[in-house]
C-alpha cells in the first residue's frame, strides 16, 4: 500500500512570526538582505551573493532581460526562459551582460557612411542613443567619430545623408588609452563635462566606452549584483532535452548561473544532465529542482546541483495538483527541504542554498519563506505585474492588468519542462490570464524590501541567517486569520485634515 505522510500540508497562511526582542543595534537602516546563491564550504562566502533574496521566475511571461537588468540593479537576479532558440535566449544573456558596465562594449555600431535612416534603424533595435562610428561598423574597428540622437532630427535632417555629416569626428573627441582604470575614465567624465568616453587601442582601434551615466547608476543602485567586470549577473533556464547545445552557447553568451526547470526534478534525467554539466563546465553554478522533501532534495545535492528549487504546484497560474494530484503546501516543503540541507551541511560540510519557489501571494509570505529557511525566493505572478515584464498592458474598467500565462499553458506549450510523453503537451499544467498592473519593478521591489526590513526587525533579526535561526513560529487557526484583516468599514475617499 501507499506511504502515508502523517504530516498536514501547510501553506504559508497557517503561520505567522512571533515577535522577538529588538535590540537597538537592530533597525532597517542596519538589516543585510544579502544571500548565497550557490553552493560553498560551510562558513565560507559562496562564489555568488545575492543583495537582495528575489529571483525571477523561469518564464515567458516573466524574466524578460528588461525585468532581468531591473531585477539584477536591485541585488536580485533573473532566469531567462528556455521556451525558446539556443540563439535567441543566448542574445537575451547578452543583451543583459552588455547593458551596464565600468567598460562596455559598444553594441550601438555604423559605418561613417551609412545613411542616417540606418542609424535610426540601429538605434531603434539596440534602445541605444550613442552610436559609435568605426570604419567597418564593428564594436571593435577604428574608431572615427561618435554620433548621438541629440546630434541629428528626423525632421530637420535628411536621413538619406551620411552619419558622417552629422558625427563628431575623433579629432574633437576626449578619448582614452587601453591603459586607463575604470576611477581614472570617471574622473574625465566628470573633470571634463563627458557624457562618453571611448576608450582606444595602440591602433586606434575602439576597445569600449565608459558612460557618466554608469557611474550614476552605481551610486542609485548600491547593491547591483555584478560579476567582476561590473556587468550585472544574469541567470538562464535549462532543460533536459537539449542542455548540451544550450549550456555552451550560454556560457558564451556570458551567464551567470544556470538552473534546470522541471515541475519535477526528481529524476534521473536531472542527475544525469546535471552530471554531464559538472563534467563538462565545473565552473558553471547550476541549480536543479523542483523538489517538496528533504529525500529529493538530498538526491540533487549529492548529483551536482548548486542550488535547488523548493515547489510543485504552489504557483498562482499553475494546474499540476488540479490536474495530477501532485505537489505539497509550500511551508510544509520548505521547512523540509531546509532540514534536509542543514543535515547535508553537517553531513558533508557543504552548505547548498534552497529557493522557495511559488506560493507566495503576499508580501509576508517572503519573509514566512526565509524565516522557514529558504535562502532566497522565485517569483512569478509578483514580477509579471511589473513594466519589465513580457505580458501587454492591458485597460480594464477596474484599473490596468498585466498578461500572465504559465509554461504549462498552452499559449506557452512548454512540453519540455513537464514530461508528458512525446514532443508536445497533451494536457494544460497552468493556465492564461491576468494580474493587476503595478508599475515599475524597481519602485515596487522596494516596497517589498521594506516590509521585509521591518518585518525582520520586529523578530530581531539584522541577518538572514540570524532570522532563520532565531525566528518563532506559530500556527494560524481560522479566527485567527480573520483577526488578522482589517475589521472596519474603509475609506473611499481621503479623509479631511482641518
Amino acid at each position: 500500500m501507499a506511504q502515508l505522510i502523517a504530516e498536514v500540508s501547510r501553506t504559508f497562511n497557517e503561520f505567522l512570526l512571533l515577535p522577538n526582542r529588538t535590540r537597538t543595534g537592530c533597525s532597517p537602516a542596519t538589516v543585510d538582505l544579502s544571500t548565497p546563491l550557490v553552493r560553498h564550504l560551510a562558513g565560507r562566502r559562496s562564489a555568488i551573493e545575492l543583495g537582495s533574496p528575489f529571483t525571477s521566475a523561469i518564464m515567458q511571461a516573466v524574466s524578460t532581460p528588461e525585468l532581468a537588468i531591473a531585477l539584477a540593479r536591485s541585488g536580485g537576479l533573473s532566469f531567462l526562459h528556455h521556451n525558446q532558440s539556443v540563439q535567441d535566449q543566448a542574445a537575451a544573456v547578452r543583451q543583459v551582460k552588455n547593458f551596464k558596465a565600468g567598460f562596455v562594449t559598444s553594441d550601438t555600431n555604423v559605418r561613417p557612411d551609412d545613411s542616417l535612416s540606418h542609424l535610426v534603424a540601429v538605434m531603434r533595435c539596440t534602445g541605444h542613443s550613442t552610436a559609435a562610428v568605426t570604419h567597418d561598423g564593428t564594436p571593435v574597428g577604428r574608431l572615427l567619430g561618435l554620433v548621438t540622437s541629440r546630434d541629428f532630427h528626423p525632421q530637420r535632417h535628411d536621413l538619406d545623408g551620411p552619419v558622417s555629416g552629422r558625427m563628431t569626428a575623433l579629432a574633437d573627441l576626449p578619448h582614452a588609452g587601453a591603459d586607463t582604470t575604470l576611477s581614472e575614465a570617471n574622473a574625465r567624465l566628470w573633470d571634463q563635462r563627458l557624457d562618453c568616453l571611448p576608450v582606444l587601442d595602440a591602433e586606434g582601434r575602439l576597445q569600449h566606452l565608459v558612460f557618466r551615466s554608469d557611474y550614476a547608476d552605481n551610486k542609485r543602485f548600491p547593491n547591483q549584483a555584478v560579476d567582476s567586470a561590473k556587468r550585472l549577473r544574469v541567470g538562464a533556464g535549462i532543460n533536459t532535452h537539449d542542455y548540451q547545445e544550450r549550456v555552451p552557447a550560454l556560457l558564451e553568451a556570458g551567464a551567470d548561473a544556470l538552473c534546470f526547470d522541471s515541475s519535477d526534478g526528481y529524476s534521473d534525467w536531472q542527475a544525469q544532465a546535471l552530471a554531464w554539466v559538472k563534467k563538462h563546465y565545473p565552473e558553471i553554478p547550476t541549480g536543479g529542482g523542483n523538489v517538496v522533501d528533504g529525500e529529493a532534495f538530498t538526491f540533487l545535492a549529492e548529483a551536482g546541483a548548486d542550488f535547488v528549487k523548493v515547489g510543485v504546484g504552489g504557483g498562482s497560474i499553475c494546474i499540476t495538483r488540479d490536474q495530477k494530484g501532485i505537489g505539497r503546501g509550500q511551508a510544509s516543503a520548505v521547512l523540509d527541504v531546509a532540514a534536509a540541507r542543514d543535515a547535508f551541511r553537517d553531513r558533508t560540510g557543504e552548505y547548498v542554498p534552497i529557493c522557495s519557489d511559488g506560493g507566495l501571494v503576499h508580501d509576508y509570505h517572503v519573509a514566512l519563506a526565509l524565516a522557514m529557511g529558504a535562502d532566497f525566493v522565485m517569483m512569478g505572478r509578483y514580477f509579471a505585474r511589473f513594466d519589465q515584464a513580457a505580458g501587454a498592458k492591458l485597460p480594464t474598467r477596474d484599473g490596468f492588468v498585466k498578461e500572465y500565462w504559465g509554461e504549462g499553458s498552452h499559449r506557452a506549450r512548454n512540453w519540455q519542462r513537464y514530461g508528458q510523453g512525446g514532443q508536445g503537451l497533451i494536457f494544460e499544467e497552468g493556465v492564461d490570464g491576468y494580474v493587476p498592473y503595478a508599475g515599475d519593478l524597481g519602485e515596487g521591489l522596494a516596497l517589498t524590501i521594506a516590509k521585509l526590513k521591518t518585518t525582520m526587525v520586529s523578530c530581531g533579526s539584522a541577518t538572514l541567517a540570524e532570522f532563520q535561526s532565531t525566528a518563532r513560529l506559530t500556527l494560524v487557526s481560522d479566527q485567527s486569520f480573520q483577526e488578522s484583516h482589517a475589521n472596519v468599514t474603509l475609506r473611499d475617499t481621503p479623509a479631511t485634515l482641518a
